[in-house]
């Protein structure tokens, strides 16, 4: 599947919910801003989450009185109407995409579709990364070499310090070839096919590959594919995909 066919099927899902709840083509507003570091993961005690140290934002939109979020390279402040949304080009325009998904998510809590659109914050990502480590050894306790996408560094740490075997990809020069938790973070496109292809039984893939386009190279695959956090909530829903994501434990 292509990007654009990707995007195209969601939107036409997504299109296909709003007529099923009567939301056709009246006026509704969305709002949406990029978060404060503060806003978006409160006071962590670990202070390398890439939200904090990353160039990549948290940007947040409204819809009636629900909230929706997307950790996007391209961050947008806009006011305008869901429609104005809809018909925005996600293929080629980051920010369109980045906007659309914290919209997508907004829209989908307020039906009652989706939960978890709001990042947890303070101590929640690394309660979230235990939990994860739980639900992987419930559900997936034959999978032994996870390949995690995406630096999330509780969920890394979690990984290392247990009894699964564990290779991290990611796209941040800042990060890629350095030693995190006794892990060496590898290239997410220079490394992808030993990591992906040839090593992982299991992967473990960043939902803000939805809002970056690179969420088709972890689609149709012949192994179990997780994605995981807040941005990818509505279009796990609509699309089908396996999402595991405790947020709104501990927002």
């Amino acid at each position: 599947m292509t990007q654009e066919e990707f995007y195209w099927d969601l939107k036409a899902k997504f299109e296909h919910a709003l007529s099923n709840h009567g939301i056709g083509n009246e006026p509704v507003t969305v709002t949406c801003r990029a978060l404060s570091t503060e806003e978006a993961i409160g006071h962590t005690k670990r202070r390398d989450f890439p939200i904090i140290t990353g160039k990549d934002v948290m940007i947040q939109a409204q819809f009636r009185s629900s909230f929706g979020q997307a950790f996007t390279e391209a961050p947008v402040t806009f006011q305008g109407t869901l429609h104005q949304v809809l018909s925005l080009d996600l293929a080629s325009d980051p920010h369109a995409r980045g906007l659309f998904v914290a919209t997508l998510n907004a829209v989908m809590n307020q039906l009652g579709l989706c939960d978890g659109t709001i990042h947890c914050r303070t101590d929640g990502p690394e309660l979230c990364a235990l939990d994860m480590l739980n639900h992987l050894r419930t559900h997936h306790p034959n999978e032994r070499r996870i390949a995690l996408v995406g630096y999330q560094p509780a969920i890394l740490e979690a990984l290392a310090n247990s009894e699964y075997q564990v290779r991290v990809l990611d796209l941040d020069p800042a990060n890629v070839g350095h030693t995190r938790y006794g892990i060496t973070v590898e290239d997410g496109i220079r490394d992808y096919e030993k990591v992906i292809l040839e090593y992982a039984d299991l992967i473990l893939c960043t939902g803000s590959t939805v809002c970056n386009g690179t969420i088709v190279k972890y689609l149709g695959l012949n192994k179990p594919v997780i994605f995981f956090g807040t941005s990818i909530s509505g279009a796990a829903q609509l699309m089908g995909l396996e999402r595991v994501c405790f947020a709104h434990r501990y927002v």
